[in-house]
């Protein structure tokens, strides 16, 4: 046998098993991870988001609702990651 004979032969015998392996893994059935139905996720109720949900539809009459300024204020304070001071506690009659 010469070179090229021996050459041809390898390329036959790389390309059968090359056709042979593709065609196994083709047919392998792999069992379907099992499926879990999925839950939604419910967001807990925000009472700031209600209050700006209110102020929003009092529209122009908002901006003189003290309310609706403290709602603000503290929409503010919480995106610029400020700490809200504690409200005021109402003085009782003496």
């Amino acid at each position: 046998m010469d070179g090229k004979m021996l050459a041809r032969l390898g390329a036959v015998v790389f390309v059968a098993i090359a056709i042979t392996a593709t065609a196994i893994e083709m047919t392998r059935k792999e069992p379907l991870p099992s499926q879990q139905p999925v839950r939604p996720v419910q967001a807990m109720r925000d009472p700031l988001r209600d209050a700006q949900r209110r102020c929003q539809q009092l529209g122009q009459e908002a901006a003189s609702d003290p309310a609706c300024m403290r709602v603000w204020a503290e929409t503010r304070d919480r995106f610029l990651g400020r700490a809200t001071p504690p409200a005021p506690q109402p003085q009782e009659g003496r």
